[in-house]
């Protein structure tokens, strides 16, 4: 599974799929706003997206933190009850 999440500098959604990607113990690729792509190329990239950061996996694009959490809850990667 090729995961890779296109982040912004001081973005706290950002940091919360960081986390969320460390807790479910999966490797991920960061690309990061004025490193390694320009605004330009994320609204080509992600022409729906509304704000940082976006993940994709295998290249297919999941959204963002909510939508990326709503998948792995969907995929039984993470559960939504609480313990």
């Amino acid at each position: 599974m090729e995961i890779k999440i296109y982040t912004s500098t001081g973005c706290g959604y950002c940091s919360k799929i960081k986390e969320l990607l460390r807790r479910v113990d999966l490797e991920y690729t960061e690309y990061r706003l004025g490193q390694n792509f320009t605004r330009e190329e994320f609204i080509e990239m992600f022409s729906d997206a509304t704000g940082y950061p976006q993940m994709t996996i295998d290249g297919q694009n999941i959204g963002g933190l909510t939508d990326s959490v709503k998948y792995f809850v969907e995929n039984g990667m993470i559960s939504s009850k609480k313990k």
